[in-house]
């Protein structure tokens, strides 16, 4: 487990799934976490859980004045920032392009692309002033690859991804540390949704094929260690072996 201990770290999202696993993972290593999602209840249960090192942040990343207030609360409470994770991301409601409903659609966007670009935006003078910062987006190999049903999906993934690429080219030089993490399937209530929807080959997966959202989240912190520093301004994937046994999750 690499040693977070001084750090401070925001990670939208934080409710369930890889963010509370990466909440989770983070504080045990030593890091103070502030914990951000729509769920109130979730994030202050997940709080009290992990102890006096967590923030509980009720927030909605589609709004910016709600992200902007959550980084100000992290560096008012633990007096700077040094990591974001930008983990919160819908996919329901899953259904072709000539049926789905565009304002359902538009919302995905919101979250998934717009809420990546709002948390970069409410962080990075924070990071820039303090010389520097990680910055990780959660990406999926729906980034790069159409899938039935989906459109919203791949298309805010895709936009995530590059949105991470324009932040390595725009802010390298001063500090940050901009890079993304691609897991593949996970066992999250979001393959439950996926899989009750019946579309595409996603769908048909068996559970057991699916990792756990511990291995994402140990991924994520050995990202922002020194040894993951060759990968700046790169996606990673948890599928690549090599990848997993510099993780340690082999």
């Amino acid at each position: 487990m690499a040693d977070m201990t001084g750090k401070r770290g925001l990670i939208t999202g934080a409710s369930r799934g890889i963010g509370a696993a990466a909440a989770r993972e983070f504080a045990a290593a030593g890091a103070q976490v502030a914990l951000a999602a729509r769920s109130a209840d979730a994030v202050e249960a997940l709080a009290r859980e992990i102890g006096p090192s967590a923030l509980a942040l009720p927030c909605d990343v589609s709004d910016y004045a709600q992200v902007e207030a959550a980084v100000q609360a992290t560096v008012g409470a633990f007096g700077g920032l040094d990591v974001l994770i930008g983990n919160a991301g819908v996919i329901e409601p899953i259904a072709p392009m000539a049926a789905i409903d565009p304002a359902a659609w538009g919302k995905v966007i919101d979250i998934n692309l717009k809420g990546v670009f709002y948390g970069m935006r409410a962080a990075l003078p924070v990071m820039m002033r303090a010389g520097g910062g990680t910055v990780l987006t959660i990406s999926s190999g729906a980034a790069h690859n159409p899938l039935e049903g989906w459109s919203h999906y791949c298309a805010s993934k895709a936009g995530a991804a590059m949105l991470t690429d324009c932040l390595h080219k725009e802010a390298r030089g001063a500090g940050i540390r901009a890079m993304g993490l691609s897991p593949g399937t996970v066992a999250t209530e979001m393959q439950r949704e996926i899989k009750a929807s019946g579309i595409n080959p996603v769908s048909q997966l068996d559970w057991s094929e699916h990792i756990p959202a511990e291995w994402p989240a140990r991924a994520l912190m050995w990202m922002c260690s020194p040894d993951a520093d060759e990968f700046v301004g790169q996606e990673i994937s948890l599928r690549d072996e090599a990848i997993r046994k510099r993780v340690g999750l082999i």
